[in-house]
């Protein structure tokens, strides 16, 4: 039997300031066009530009680099280094390196074309740390086909993407969040069918007892893998459920607005939640807030850091990473990463 406990979020305390009013852009539900330049500030919010609806970011560990998604097709994965506050392109370019690990993915059809990236769009992102200088690198692709797609991370001068393989997403299923495990495989969110999937490469394919009411978007899970924690988008919750534990064991906590990515601290002590706030039917984007909290992975304890009006050329946050004393947002509907200073 699930064992439920609900838990109202509490407002624990402020990092910055709420609610200052901005410019709206036009209305266009899919893009946030904007008159300002986007290096232009907009009060203590600033960008990084030269994106493609960069919904989620992940940082590469022990270097001044971090990965950007780019959910719109042709959105590309970049790199966009942390110094320097400037993006290029990293998947797929002309040059881009391969190394099929059939063993662990016998049913990956083969790698992607490298040529094709008008097709290629990746959705969510999870970097697992590996040993010394390789990362594992997990995206959710819409396009050419529905899959994960696995890259090795080198992380030399500048961090260079190798793609071993491939996990398809068996119908009717359709991905956007994803986590490597810490005994290899992968878990996938399905929003498509309400759900969370499990795979292993010598089992497949394996819907998470008790996933079935999660409304699933983005995801984390414990470092020994024991735990998942997902994001429901559509009902304004968030779930910690048991993974290969039985009985099922589940907590429930309510938020006051829409979750979209969970993104664990690197030192494992809080998990990032960001999405949107006053979605209103039929949704008008431009409308929308951004909102970041953290949760305490361990007591699911609440701390809200961030909350905003609609941001011109941004309009609301999906993801949230730190980056030292900076807390830097993708976005789904814009071309640019905005990031603060914590105070």
């Amino acid at each position: 039997m699930e064992g439920v406990l609900m838990k109202s979020l509490r407002y624990l305390g402020w990092f910055f300031g709420l609610f200052i009013p901005l410019g709206i852009a036009a209305q266009n539900p899919t893009v946030a066009p904007s008159g300002l330049p986007c290096g232009e500030a907009i009060g203590t919010v600033h960008f990084i530009c030269n994106l493609i609806s960069p919904e989620d970011l992940a940082v590469i560990p022990g270097s001044e680099w971090v990965i950007a998604s780019g959910n719109r097709e042709g959105g590309r994965i970049h790199l966009v280094n942390v110094q320097s506050k400037t993006a290029t392109v990293l998947f797929p370019t002309a040059n881009t390196d391969e190394r099929f690990d059939s063993e662990t993915y016998p049913a990956c059809p083969g790698p992607l074309n490298p040529t094709d990236g008008n097709n290629f769009r990746a959705h969510g992102l999870y970097l697992k740390p590996g040993q010394g200088d390789i990362h594992t690198l997990y995206v959710v692709h819409h396009g050419s086909r529905e899959s994960i797609e696995i890259f090795d991370v080198q992380v030399a001068t500048t961090p260079t993407l190798t793609w071993v393989g491939c996990v398809i997403a068996p119908e009717p299923l359709g991905f956007n969040g994803v986590v490597g495990l810490p005994g290899g495989g992968l878990v996938a969110t399905s929003p498509r069918t309400g759900d969370v999937w499990d795979w292993e490469s010598r089992t497949g394919w394996t819907r998470v007892p008790g996933s079935e009411d999660t409304t699933p978007n983005g995801l984390e899970v414990s470092a020994d893998g024991r735990w998942l924690y997902i994001a429901g988008f559509s009902e304004a919750k968030l779930t910690r459920l048991s993974r290969g534990q039985t009985p099922v064991q589940k907590e429930v906590i309510e938020l006051g607005f829409n979750p979209d990515n969970l993104r664990m601290s690197l030192d494992g002590s809080v998990i990032f939640v960001a999405g949107p706030g006053n979605i209103q039917t039929p949704r008008e984007p431009l409308n929308e807030t951004s909102n970041v909290v953290t949760m305490n992975p361990a007591t699911l304890e609440l701390e809200q850091v961030f909350q905003h009006a609609p941001i011109e050329g941004f309009v609301a946050s999906t993801t949230a990473i730190q980056i030292g004393n900076e807390i830097w947002l993708g976005t789904h509907r814009g071309e640019r990463i905005a990031y603060f200073s914590l105070q």
